[in-house]
């Protein structure tokens, strides 16, 4: 299984939370596992934010940043540019997508045509979810909580 991560699945990995061993194990499996340059600013952003609400604490959320960033040259890290951007802003407005989704979508479709092959995206932003399965993409999980 090739796997596109976007960051709601990503952070999973990094910060305990209904869903991270599921992320784990799917990592564990996959063949090749990617993701949109983009996911850097938005696990750090989501790991800081995470810190300022309490929700762990500051020095856990700096232990998962420096366990994601050790992680990060390991991974497929797809790059952007004016044409996937573009990609993005019309799948945004054919899905109903926010900005960041819309440029993950854009980003595992273009994957997709680059390998030639199946790509499983795993997210738990319901509209990204319903954006991948409608433009033939292998949304995990099966079925968003």
């Amino acid at each position: 299984m090739i796997l596109y991560l976007d960051a709601s699945a990503l952070v999973k990995r990094y910060v305990a939370d209904p869903g991270s061993a599921e992320v784990e194990a799917l990592i564990a499996r996959a063949q090749a596992v990617g993701t949109g340059v983009i996911s850097r600013a938005e696990v750090a952003a989501a790991l800081a934010k995470a810190a300022r609400a309490g929700i762990v604490t500051r020095e856990s959320a700096t232990k998962a940043l420096q366990a994601f960033n050790a992680d990060w040259e390991h991974m497929i890290r797809l790059q952007l540019g004016e044409p996937l951007v573009a990609r993005a802003a019309a799948l945004a407005w054919e899905h109903g997508l926010r900005g960041y989704d819309a440029v993950h979508l854009a980003t595992a479709l273009l994957w997709r045509e680059m390998l030639g092959e199946p790509i499983s995206v795993a997210t738990y932003d319901r509209e990204l979810w319903r954006g991948a399965q409608a433009s033939g993409l292998s949304p995990w999980p099966a079925l968003i909580p």
